[in-house]
């Protein structure tokens, strides 16, 4: 992903219209009263676990061998966590790009079908091809393992995966491993985010349920990680906001998810709220040395011994807080 203001993409999607379903900016369909705080949590010795499976494929860049690797090993966990599994299988170009068409593979997993209450958890699975934020420009075209880019989102979203069973089953939660999201091109917004904008062009909410709301979770592994919100999150979905600060608040992780502005991302939600989802970002984008995304971020040092057992905990613990409140 890179951040920065998408005004094209606004404008195409029309998003401000469809954003927040017609209500005014800041308000969505679903902001429940707090209750209890929810007393299954994640095992951070699990998170880790997840994000070191994904790293130990390989680089999951669309065509390689760890990319098929990932797609096995995502479809077999789901459906031992009792998870619907489907996989929308397509060939895509975004309108407005000099993209080529290419092949897109998102992968649902859907638990509690038909429960009254409906989310959207999402992270990419795909990995960087090129570590083009090295100093050394000899190193530019090498993959990049993608331990917290890529991994630490899908990590949290196997993990909550995994303790469905254990929690109320009044919450259908669809979790979404999206494809084809960081091969994008720094002077073309639409070369992002591929496999969400798939995803999006071929929702029908006439012929499916439409989600309540969407967590998008990206480089959510750092070590110390601070999670700002996201500029469009806050502009767009401030109600669903609401409910993740006020869930780390009480759960004592007010200061790493402090309620101040960060940056403004061309990252999946912002395809997601496209579809009139009210559509959140939790990103590491104010990193204290960087000033914006940790310093792992497009390099080769986004490895599994930069990623931090507690964050991943944290962040995991705050969805699904969120989510059972």
């Amino acid at each position: 992903m890179k951040q920065l203001f998408l005004t094209t993409i606004l404008a195409a999607g029309a998003l401000i219209a469809s954003a927040c379903g017609g209500k005014s900016a800041g308000q969505t369909a679903a902001e429940p009263a707090a209750k209890e705080t929810a007393a299954v949590l994640t095992d951070a010795d699990s998170l880790y676990a997840r994000v070191a499976d994904q790293v130990a494929m390989g680089p999951r860049v669309p065509g390689t061998p760890g990319h098929e690797r990932f797609i096995d090993y995502i479809t077999r966990r789901l459906k031992a966590a009792g998870a619907d599994v489907s996989v929308q299988d397509t060939m895509f170009a975004p309108v407005g790009s000099d993209v080529k068409a290419q092949r897109v593979r998102n992968i649902t997993g859907r638990f509690n079908a038909g429960a009254p209450r409906h989310v959207l958890l999402l992270a990419h699975y795909d990995t960087r091809p090129w570590a083009d934020q090295e100093s050394d420009k000899a190193l530019h075209n090498t993959p990049i393992d993608g331990a917290n880019d890529g991994a630490s989102g899908v990590a949290v979203l196997l993990e909550i995966a995994r303790l469905m069973k254990q929690m109320p089953s009044d919450v259908e939660v669809e979790m979404l491993f999206v494809d084809a999201e960081d091969a994008g091109t720094y002077d073309d917004d639409f070369s992002w985010c591929i496999g969400s904008q798939a995803w999006a062009d071929a929702f029908d909410p006439t012929a499916r349920r439409v989600p309540e709301y969407a967590i998008l979770l990206d480089m959510v592994g750092g070590r110390n990680a601070v999670f700002p919100r996201e500029y469009f999150s806050e502009r767009y979905a401030r109600g669903v906001n609401n409910l993740v600060w006020e869930a780390a608040r009480r759960a004592g992780y007010g200061d790493r998810f402090p309620n101040e502005i960060g940056g403004a991302l061309n990252d999946d939600h912002i395809h997601i709220m496209r579809m009139g989802i009210p559509a959140i970002d939790i990103v590491e984008s104010a990193n204290s040395a960087t000033g914006s995304f940790n310093p792992t971020w497009h390099t080769l040092d986004d490895t599994i011994d930069n990623i931090d057992r507690a964050t991943l905990k944290m962040v995991g613990d705050v969805v699904i807080n969120t989510i059972f409140q």
